[in-house]
């Protein structure tokens, strides 16, 4: 379809492309806007229905829609902005320059703007931040045919209908009730009579990542936002919580890859900004390679001694990295779904130094054979396989217990993981490594 759509475009044959837009999904639409140009890409949005139109600029990246608000008239702008959910519009609001975001405002309804003020106002990552406000409000004293006709009059403009939300005079929430319970039960029913009243709620302040852990935790398809009084004054909904996810899984990705989180996407980050982000960590990590440096210079008369020691440096510091990435790596995801708390470390510590047992020791017995085979010398052979136990129950205990103490001092576990892990880990190496050289080999130093 999208070729196809490019295909009319070009031909210019338009009755055939509004029969096609009209059967294409919006977010398959705003993704074939992505491999167009300006102009065909305002061609084809003008063909749009109006609540096409509207889902189709949410959708899209945050670049088209600047160049789509370039475009489009003032009449066609206030539409748009004026149709948009509260939560869309404080997100187009932040994503856009100074001078769109005037525009844009300047053709948007003064209460909305209020809004959207408030919810730019809430810390960045908090409940407030990415929750909406559109929802369906009832009150205990009605009856489900009452609520029906509620529903009917004011849901068409909310981001959900399928949970609604028992509100008092001075909108404390009471109570929530669902659609499917509504329908199965008899019109003149009471609402306080069928409403659940044991509530999953979180505070406008709350951590977004622990919203959706909640969402999650409790199978919920959208969760009530109260403020400092218990007002309701929003909801999470799943499609938020996916959006959160993203972006947490985003900036976890680039900790642990040891980079600084971006605030665009790959292509939309300039050259200038991926080199800062990453530059800070490279030369962290770079200047602490030193200290193995230091240490492999003090033990520099054992290599004299015996050459052959040299050439495992590779092998130890490569398999202590990975034994301590694997580790770093379950407990970060263990932590990020909530399966592993910092009380656990003592836990999580024995489990790991049980399976470092049985994997150093399957190493070990590799490599001392490969090496009593290989050059025959028992002495090399003892020395490494014990470097790799060591190595190993070192490296998986680190790897169990940075991302732990991370969360305990309250930073992002993520920046515990592989780079500066395997930093860390081959420091250790080395020292084990030598350190039992020079006992078992009488090596002097």
């Amino acid at each position: 379809m999208k070729r196809k759509m490019k295909l009319l475009l070009e031909q210019k044959r338009y009755n055939e492309l509004w029969a096609l837009l009209k059967e294409m999904n919006s977010a398959d639409i705003a993704e074939a806007f992505a491999e167009i140009d300006e102009t065909q890409m305002i061609v084809a949005y003008r063909l749009l229905n109006k609540d096409k139109a509207i889902d189709v600029f949410t959708d899209l990246e945050p670049d088209q829609q600047e160049d789509l608000i370039n475009a489009l008239s003032d009449q066609e702008l206030y539409e748009v902005t004026s149709n948009l959910l509260m939560d869309d519009a404080a997100d187009l609001i932040e994503e856009m320059p100074a001078t769109v975001v005037k525009r844009i405002l300047k053709h948007t309804p003064a209460e909305k703007r209020k809004i959207i003020n408030q919810l730019l106002n809430y810390p960045e990552d908090s409940a407030g931040s990415v929750m909406t406000v559109e929802f369906v409000d009832l009150k205990a004293n009605m009856t489900v045919e009452q609520a029906f006709q509620r529903i009917r009059s004011t849901g068409v403009n909310k981001e959900t209908i399928y949970t609604c939300y028992v509100l008092n005079e001075g909108r404390v929430l009471e109570g929530i009730i669902s659609v499917r319970e509504l329908l199965f039960e008899d019109r003149n029913t009471k609402i306080n009579e069928i409403m659940e009243t044991n509530m999953i709620t979180v505070h406008t302040h709350d951590d977004q990542e622990e919203v959706v852990k909640l969402l999650d935790k409790y199978e919920l398809m959208a969760l009530p936002v109260l403020d400092n009084e218990n007002r309701l004054v929003g909801i999470i909904t799943i499609d938020d919580a996916i959006d959160v996810i993203h972006d947490e899984d985003t900036e976890d990705f680039e900790r642990m890859a040891a980079m600084a989180p971006a605030e665009d996407t790959y292509f939309r980050t300039t050259v200038w900004e991926h080199a800062k982000n990453r530059i800070l960590w490279l030369l962290v990590l770079m200047f602490s390679s030193i200290i193995t440096g230091v240490i492999i210079n003090k033990y520099e008369a054992a290599f004299q001694a015996i050459p052959l020691l040299v050439s495992f440096f590779p092998m130890l510091m490569d398999t202590g990295g990975n034994c301590g990435s694997q580790a770093s790596t379950l407990i970060i995801r263990g932590m990020a779904v909530d399966e592993i708390h910092p009380r656990d470390i003592l836990k999580a510590m024995w489990k790991e130094a049980r399976i470092s047992i049985i994997v150093g020791t399957i190493l070990a017995f590799v490599n001392g054979v490969r090496i009593l085979i290989q050059y025959r010398n028992p002495g090399i052979a003892i020395v490494i396989a014990l470097s790799i136990i060591a190595t190993v129950l070192i490296s998986k205990l680190l790897g169990c217990c940075l991302p732990i103490l991370a969360k305990k001092l309250k930073m992002d576990p993520a920046i515990m993981a592989a780079p500066l892990i395997t930093t860390i880990v081959d420091t250790c190496s080395v020292l084990i490594y030598f350190n039992i050289a020079v006992k078992i080999l009488g090596l002097a130093i």
